[in-house]
C-alpha cells in the first residue's frame, strides 16, 4: 500500500481544518488536508452563518479577502427573541456582527490554506487510524478515488467534526483524551437558504424562536432577501420532524410567501462542554471534534478557528522539539480551557438547567427579565447591575416564576464557580485527575440543584 509522509495530517477541510493547516504550513511544516468532499462540494456545510466579525479569526490567512468575498451582511446590530405567543425581546449587540455565505467562506479558507503551502486531497475518505506499538497515533488510512493510501505524520489533527470517526478508531487507553462522549450531548440541526420576494425589515437582526423541545428556530439574513432559516433540537429529547416544524413556522410569516428554497442541508453538532482533554500521543482534536461550540447557540466557527490555531502552534513546537507526546501537546488543552473553554463549560450549565423545565415556563421567564441582563447572565456568566426601579418592576413581571428564578440564580453561582475552576486547569497532565474530581463535585451540585440527570 502506498504511503504519503507529512509532518502534519489534518482530517477535515472545515473551519478548524483549514486554520490548522494554514498555521502549520505557514511555519514551513509539510501539511496535508484530507477532505472527503469533491473540490466543487468542499465548503458546503450546514451552518447558521452568523458570526461576530473577522476579529473572531486568527491572522494566518488574508482576513480582508475573506471578509470581502464571504461576509454578505456586515450590519447585524441586534438579536431578536420571539416567543410562541408573539412577544418579542430586542437586545442590541455590543458590537456589530455579520452573516456570511458559508459555501463561499469554505472555499476561501481552503484556498488560503493552499496558498500558505498546504496540500489538499479532495475525494479522500478516512477509514482508520494508525498507531505505533506504544499507542502513539502515526497517521490515518484512507481511500482516495478507489485507491487505499496510508498517510503518515508526526501529528494528526482531527478536524473531522462532531462524532468524529477518528475517535471511534483510535485506542485512547492510557491517555487523558476525553471519551465521555455520547449522542445525548449533541444536537440535530437542519437549515435552508431561502430567497424572499421583498427585502425583510429585520435585515439588521438575528432572530431566534424557541421550539417545542429544548432548541430554537433561527432566521439569519445573509442579505435583505436571502435568509438562512433553520432549527435544531437536543438528541436527548423526543425527536422533532425538523423539516415539517420549519415549514410550519415559515407558513406563518408573511414575508416568506412565495419564497424560493435555494439550498437545504442537515448536520449534528455538539451542545456540550469542551472535551476535558483533546490530546493524546501524536493526536489533537479541534473544533466540533473537541466540543468547541457554544452549547446554547451552536455557534462553532470562532471556537473552531481559535482552537485549531492554538493546537497547530503547539504541534509546531512539539515537532520542533522532537517530542509529540501527550505531555508535549498538553498546553493546547490549557490554552482552550482558560480562554473560551471555561465560558462554554459555564454556559452548558444553563442547558442542563433548561432541560428540566417546561418550554412555556422558560419563555415566560425570558419575556419577563430585562433582555440585556438575561443575555449577560447566560452569555457571559455575570450580570449588569439593575437600578432599584428596574428590580422592582422585574419582581412584579416575574411573579409566579420566583422559585425557578431562585434556582437559576443558584445555577449561575455554580457557573461562576466553574469558570474560576477552569482558570485553574493544570499546566501538566499530572494535575488533571485532581482538577477533574473537583470539577465533577461542582457538577454534582448542579445536578442536585436542578434535579437533572447527569449529562456526563
Amino acid at each position: 500500500m502506498p504511503a504519503d509522509t507529512y509532518d502534519i495530517v489534518v482530517v477535515g477541510g472545515g473551519t478548524a481544518g483549514a486554520f490548522a493547516a494554514a498555521t502549520t504550513a505557514s511555519a514551513g511544516l509539510d501539511t496535508v488536508i484530507i477532505e472527503r468532499k469533491s473540490p466543487e462540494e468542499a465548503g458546503h456545510i450546514a451552518c447558521g452563518d452568523a458570526i461576530k466579525g473577522k476579529s473572531s479569526f486568527p491572522d494566518v490567512i488574508d482576513l480582508d479577502y475573506l471578509k470581502e468575498e464571504s461576509f454578505t451582511n456586515r450590519n447585524i446590530r441586534r438579536a431578536v427573541f420571539e416567543s410562541p405567543a408573539g412577544e418579542t425581546l430586542d437586545i442590541p449587540l455590543s458590537e456589530p456582527g455579520a452573516v456570511l455565505d458559508r459555501k463561499r467562506y469554505g472555499e476561501i479558507i481552503l484556498e488560503e490554506a493552499e496558498r500558505t503551502g498546504a496540500e489538499i486531497h479532495y475525494d479522500t475518505v478516512v477509514q482508520d487510524v494508525t498507531q505505533a506499538d506504544d499507542g502513539t497515533v502515526t497517521g490515518v488510512r484512507a481511500k482516495r478515488r478507489g485507491e487505499a493510501i496510508d498517510y503518515e505524520a508526526e501529528v494528526t489533527i482531527d478536524a473531522a467534526g462532531a462524532l468524529s470517526l477518528l475517535q471511534d478508531k483510535t485506542d485512547f487507553s492510557g491517555t487523558t483524551f476525553d471519551t465521555n462522549v455520547n449522542y445525548s450531548q449533541f444536537c440535530s440541526a437542519y437549515r435552508e437558504v431561502v430567497d424572499v420576494r421583498e427585502p425583510v425589515e429585520w435585515d439588521d437582526a438575528i432572530v431566534f424562536k424557541p421550539t417545542e423541545e429544548l432548541g430554537y428556530l433561527w432566521y439569519f439574513p445573509r442579505t435583505s432577501t436571502e435568509i438562512n432559516v433553520g432549527l435544531g433540537f437536543q438528541m436527548n429529547k423526543e425527536p422533532m420532524k425538523l423539516v415539517e416544524a420549519l415549514k410550519k413556522d415559515l407558513r406563518g410569516r408573511a414575508e416568506f410567501a412565495g419564497a424560493t428554497v435555494k439550498d437545504k442541508l442537515g448536520a449534528a453538532l455538539p451542545t456540550r462542554r469542551p472535551y476535558d482533554s483533546a490530546v493524546a500521543d501524536g493526536f489533537v482534536a479541534v473544533g466540533d471534534a473537541a466540543g468547541h461550540v457554544n452549547p446554547t447557540t451552536g455557534g462553532g466557527i470562532p471556537g473552531a478557528a481559535k482552537s485549531a490555531h492554538r493546537a497547530a502552534n503547539r504541534a509546531i513546537a512539539a515537532i520542533g522539539d522532537g517530542d509529540v507526546s501527550e505531555e508535549a501537546l498538553w498546553m493546547y488543552n490549557h490554552d482552550v480551557m482558560t480562554d473560551f473553554g471555561k465560558r462554554f463549560a459555564a454556559i452548558d450549565l444553563y442547558n442542563i438547567w433548561g432541560s428540566v423545565h417546561d418550554v412555556d415556563e422558560l419563555v415566560g421567564i425570558v419575556t419577563s427579565v430585562p433582555g440585556q441582563q438575561l443575555a449577560d447572565a447566560v452569555g457571559r456568566g455575570g450580570t449588569d447591575s439593575m437600578h432599584l426601579g428596574l428590580k422592582l418592576k422585574t419582581l412584579v413581571r416575574t411573579f409566579g416564576h420566583w422559585d425557578t428564578l431562585f434556582e437559576l440564580a443558584r445555577v449561575r453561582s455554580k457557573a461562576n464557580e466553574l469558570k474560576a475552576h477552569y482558570d485553574r486547569y493544570p499546566a501538566r497532565p499530572g494535575g488533571f485527575e485532581t482538577w477533574r474530581e473537583v470539577r465533577d463535585d461542582i457538577m454534582d451540585d448542579v445536578y442536585a440543584i436542578t434535579g437533572a440527570d447527569p449529562k456526563y
